[in-house]
């Protein structure tokens, strides 16, 4: 909307020009959505849920009793101000579209009485990966040059041809463990926030600072993004509102989450890793949420379905053992797992990018 009001006003208001800059767009979106969160956010709380303890959970009952489902307010906010901000087009309105569902079936699970189930909540996810994973291939597909989606792949420097079935494929398995391993990841107040908001601050980079760059994108041997600026305006607008959200989640937590926060924030992950066109980006942004969360996903699996017992000595999630085994504080189960990714999202990204 800014974008497009600009050039109604340049003639007669030269600054006006500055909103058609897309770092000016950037600053807008990053700081509005954290001032409207920060400030909005606590005026909530009294719609809001409020948590009722996480079975088999450690420490439920500290969190038992605090609002929740504030990923209802941030995400919403963040919608909002992509719309002000970013001159959206039909995959950019179409994803956040999905984002804000995805927020509102975890919202509604937040705030119902009784759990829907594990596999009514993985149905709903697959479907909404699936539609999302099909969306972006007709929208990728139809902007290519020659009608083809492409990856980009580690140690290799020219672009490979992806079949229909085998993107979607990819595409909907990412999304969906993206979802559930971001939503495993939210129990110990801020970590899921965090780790986020460093994937998020680097896919924004990437999209603006690589793959939105002709030259630079060029010198990578990546193709270039012709919207990614765009992305990365929305990509730090929800940067943004998470810091605002982390305002009041940071230890010891006023307001959770919930699953309205963390499996939007999941799948908005997973659809930016799924834009840049390399899925192995996916390791450089969420190596520890897949780790802490998945790792639990895959041993409840193996145990339901093929009987197999693995890892019996180990607590998942991942920030349940270091607490429980390992006598680690939230600030320390924090500090440490955000270091961690910090030191693996530095060395992927290099390798990623210059390794080719």
């Amino acid at each position: 909307m800014l974008f497009h009001l600009a050039s109604l006003f340049m003639e007669t208001f030269g600054p006006a020009r500055l909103l058609q800059s897309h770092a000016v767009l950037i600053v807008i979106s990053l700081y509005l959505g954290f001032l409207l969160t920060a400030l909005l956010l606590p005026k909530c709380y009294r719609w809001l849920p409020h948590d009722r303890g996480r079975e088999y959970t450690l420490n439920a009952e500290a969190a038992k009793g605090k609002p929740t489902g504030a990923g209802s307010v941030f995400i919403t906010i963040f919608v909002l101000i992509c719309i002000l901000t970013a001159p959206l087009d039909g995959v950019q309105l179409s994803m956040l579209a999905l984002t804000w569902i995805t927020m509102l079936t975890g919202f509604l699970d937040d705030r119902s009485t009784t759990s829907w189930g594990e596999y009514f909540k993985g149905l709903l996810d697959l479907i909404i990966c699936i539609t999302a994973s099909v969306l972006l291939y007709l929208f990728i597909s139809r902007n290519s040059t020659d009608g083809q989606t492409y990856f980009w792949l580690p140690f290799i420097s020219h672009n490979v041809v992806i079949a229909p079935w085998v993107y979607i494929t990819v595409s909907t398995i990412l999304l969906w463990a993206s979802i559930n391993t971001t939503n495993c990841t939210d129990g110990v107040d801020g970590l899921s926030g965090t780790l986020v908001l460093i994937a998020l601050i680097t896919m924004g980079s990437i999209f603006y600072f690589i793959l939105g760059h002709r030259e630079i994108s060029a010198y990578l041997l990546v193709p270039h993004l012709f919207d990614g600026a765009i992305w990365a305006v929305m990509t730090f607008g929800l940067a943004g509102v998470l810091m605002g959200y982390l305002w009041h989640n940071a230890f010891p937590s006023s307001v959770l989450m919930g699953d309205a926060g963390s499996r939007a924030l999941g799948f908005y992950i997973g659809v930016c890793v799924m834009v840049s066109g390399n899925p192995f980006l996916i390791l450089a942004t969420s190596s520890i949420i897949f780790v802490n969360g998945g790792m639990g996903l895959l041993k409840v699996v193996l145990i339901r379905f093929f009987k197999i017992q693995v890892f019996r000595t180990i607590r998942f999630p991942l920030h349940d053992h270091m607490r429980h085994n390992h006598h680690w504080s939230p600030t320390q189960v924090l500090i440490k797992f955000m270091i961690m990714q910090v030191l693996i999202t530095i060395a992927l990204v290099g390798i990623l990018f210059k390794i080719r």
